[in-house]
This record gives C-alpha cells, sequence and structure tokens, in this order.
C-alpha cells in the first residue's frame, strides 16, 4: 500500500492489521461496484484513506466495522451519477445466429469478471461458503446493480455478510428501522428481477470435473455435436463487450460453424474460478503455429450441463488479472 505521508505512520504491524482485510473488502466493493479493477481501486482508496486517519480512530468500533464504513463511503461516491453495469441478457432480448455483430460497448457497460482468489476466504464452514460463492454469481451481481446503492450496501452487509440490523445503521448513520425498509425493498426488487435466473451452483465434484473435461476435448476438437450434447436446451452465450446475446444451444451452434467460427483449432487453459464458476483462458490459432488470447470463458453449470458460456473478450485487462500467459507456444502443454 502506497501514498502520501500522512495521519500515522504506517508502521509494518499497522499496515498488517490493514491488510488482512483487503480480500473481503474486495468482495464487498466489488459486489457493490460489478467491476473487479473498480473494486481493486475503492479497496486502495480505503486503506489509504484508513492509514491517513489512523490516529483518529477512537476505537468506539471495531477496525473492521470502521473499514467497511470507509469503504462503503468511497463505493458510493464512485456509484453517482453512473449508469448500473449489466450483463448483454439484461439489456435486449436475444439474438440470433445469424444477426450481425454490432460494435462493442464501453467497459463501463457491464459486469466484470472477478477471481474468487480474490474476493473469497479459503476454508471455513462449507454452507457459509457455498453463500459466498452465490453472491458473487454473476446473475447475482448483475441483479444487484438495479438497486439504488444505499439498497445495494443494505442487502450485501445483512443478507451476504449478516451483519445485524444495528451494525448497518450505524456504518450507514441512519436507523433500524430505514435499515429494514431499505432490506424489504431490496429484497422484493432483487426477487424481481432474478425471477427465472439460472438455478444454484452445484460444487465442483467429480461428475463436474468430467463435464468440463468433456468440454475441454469437444471445444478444442471443435466437435460440435459433442459440445451441443454438453449444453443445456436453454443455455446462453454472451460475449462482452458485444451487446449480442444467443439462447438455446441449437443458436450457439449455429453461431459456433457461423460467425464465431474462427474459434476452430483454439486452445483452453484452466483459469481457476471466477465468480464462483469454472473460468478458462481460450486462445485462437495465430498464424506462426502459437495460440494468442481471445477470451476468458466463465461456465455456469447446473443439473450435469453448460447453462451459461460468458466470454469476456478483454483479455489485455483479463489475462494479466486471471495469471494467464499471453500466447501459447505450439510446444505449451
Amino acid at each position: 500500500m502506497t501514498g502520501p505521508t500522512a495521519g500515522a505512520e504506517l508502521t509494518p504491524a499497522l499496515e498488517a492489521r490493514l491488510e488482512q482485510h483487503r480480500r473481503e473488502l474486495t468482495g464487498y466493493c466489488y459486489r457493490m461496484l460489478g467491476s473487479a479493477f473498480e473494486a481493486e481501486d475503492a479497496v486502495q482508496e480505503t486503506l489509504v484513506r484508513a492509514w491517513r486517519s489512523h490516529d483518529r480512530f477512537e476505537g468506539r468500533s471495531s477496525l473492521r466495522s470502521w473499514l467497511y464504513r470507509i469503504a462503503t463511503n468511497v463505493c458510493l461516491d464512485m456509484l453517482k451519477g453512473r449508469e448500473r453495469r449489466a450483463r448483454p441478457m439484461d439489456l435486449a432480448s436475444p439474438s440470433t445466429a445469424d444477426a450481425v455483430l454490432t460494435p462493442g460497448l464501453p467497459e463501463a457497460t457491464w459486469i466484470g469478471p472477478v477471481p474468487d482468489s480474490r474476493v473469497l476466504e479459503s476454508g471455513g464452514d462449507p454452507a457459509e461458503l457455498a453463500v459466498q460463492r452465490e453472491s458473487v454469481r454473476l446473475a447475482f451481481v448483475a441483479a444487484l446493480q438495479r438497486l439504488a446503492p444505499r439498497q445495494r450496501a443494505v442487502l450485501i452487509l445483512r443478507e451476504v455478510l449478516r451483519w445485524q440490523a444495528t451494525e448497518v445503521a450505524e456504518l450507514l448513520g441512519t436507523t433500524v428501522v430505514s435499515v429494514n425498509s431499505a432490506l424489504q425493498r431490496a429484497r422484493a426488487a432483487l426477487a424481481a428481477c432474478r425471477s427465472g435466473e439460472e438455478q444454484q451452483a452445484e460444487p465442483l465434484d467429480d461428475a463436474q470435473r468430467s463435464l468440463l473435461a468433456r468440454y475441454v476435448d469437444a471445444f478444442e476438437r471443435y466437435d460440435l455435436d459433442s459440445l451441443t450434447a454438453l449444453l443445456h436446451e436453454d443455455a446462453t452465450l454472451s460475449m462482452p463487450p458485444y451487446p449480442l446475446w444467443l439462447r438455446g444451444r441449437r443458436e450457439i451452434c449455429a453461431w459456433l460453424v457461423g460467425t464465431g467460427r474462427d474459434c476452430r483449432g483454439s486452445r483452453l487453459l484452466p483459469a481457476g474460478t471466477a465468480n464462483g464458476a469454472p473460468a478458462f483462458g481460450q486462445y485462437r490459432s495465430g498464424p506462426d503455429g502459437s495460440h494468442v488470447p481471445w477470451a476468458l470463458q466463465v461456465l455456469d453449470v447446473a443439473d450435469g450441463r453448460v447453462t451459461g458460456l460468458h466470454s469476456f473478450l478483454d483479455t489485455a485487462a483479463l489475462f494479466p488479472l486471471f495469471g494467464l500467459p499471453d500466447r501459447l507456444e505450439p510446444a505449451d502443454g
């Protein structure tokens, strides 16, 4: 953590105390903002503000609560006057495979993926970890963006982080009645906008690992019969920054043999998990036999099928974030 000298001296002990909260704060800011990069900026600003004013921190609340108060204010400031981020399916009806690919929209339009390792704690109670994973799913984060910023903060603090209403009221400088009212409105709005969303993600087990292995094999061989068999009948395909998205395995297959035919010969490299879901770096064939970055694929999987294929094309930003190489040489595995 760097910044101008101000307030309390940044001793190793103080830095360690602040840094131990970075991951959970990043998860909170990501849910608020819908962008891994903006979340990291918000957390950095939070820690710098905490460092600068730590000598005035009176300890009337815990350091963690104080940091969340700062992070909330940072996020609310960042959200002022801004359009909400979304997924392609939140903005328009599905297209057909023969639709013309229109120009991409600015990065600030879209919900972006985030590595689980940046926002989720490891270990702990499996049930609690499942809740945390579900709360960073792309669909859930997109639904959060439909809420007014303060409602968003209340819902995350109460429903995801399990804070008491009194704690949230103190953090926001409001009353318990106001917090409970905001929570009720947020729950109703969230339920309405998530109606008909995909099923809850299942834990990664041997059956899912087998499914993913078959998916990689079919995609790399470009065996569309095998690939189609792995897709749910109502599977979706999206490709931010393009607003176009498809629904149904027949449309997806038609796209892959049409506009998307240059994906033939791609290689997929595991990229861990993003937003509680398996992720892969997709590399397309280059002219010299190497493979170059094309997309970060995040797969929704449920009931033994792939239900969503989210291909994020901003590889210049996303591949370093996920620790993916900038090219695959012919002999690379």
